[in-house]
């Protein structure tokens, strides 16, 4: 069982990734755009942003169905919740501002920072 939950977490890691890179990609490629005042929320943002935060607690519910197979090491879930609001509001800005055109320079900054930062929290602690 533990060697199915660990191709079930590589398999969301990948997933996660892709999400992760759909959103700051998307960021990066709109701020060209906000000098030019049409900046937007693009559909790789919306899509990106939901996998990210969707693979993110998959990953938990594997690690924790590790944890009580016997594996794995001890989550840390003060940093798990932080990354989860953060996750969150980044979805909440994408969804409520999808349809806004343009984007103001803020909104987009808050959603490129915010993403880069949970990217920062999972390295660094």
């Amino acid at each position: 069982m533990l060697e199915l939950a660990g191709i079930i977490k590589s398999f969301l890691v990948v997933l996660h990734l892709v999400g992760m890179a759909a959103l700051l990609g998307g960021f990066l490629v709109q701020i060209k755009a906000l000098r030019a005042k049409t900046a937007e929320i693009l559909p790789a943002m919306i899509h990106g942003a939901w996998t990210a935060l969707i693979t993110g607690l998959l990953l938990v519910g594997v690690r924790e169905w590790e944890l009580a197979m016997g594996g794995g090491y001890d989550l840390d879930h003060s940093k798990i919740a932080i990354k989860t609001v953060i996750a969150l509001i980044v979805v909440i800005l994408v969804m409520l501002k999808r349809k806004q055109r343009p984007v103001s320079g803020s909104v987009l900054g808050s959603i490129g920072g915010l993403t880069f930062l949970n990217v920062v929290l999972a390295v660094f602690w």
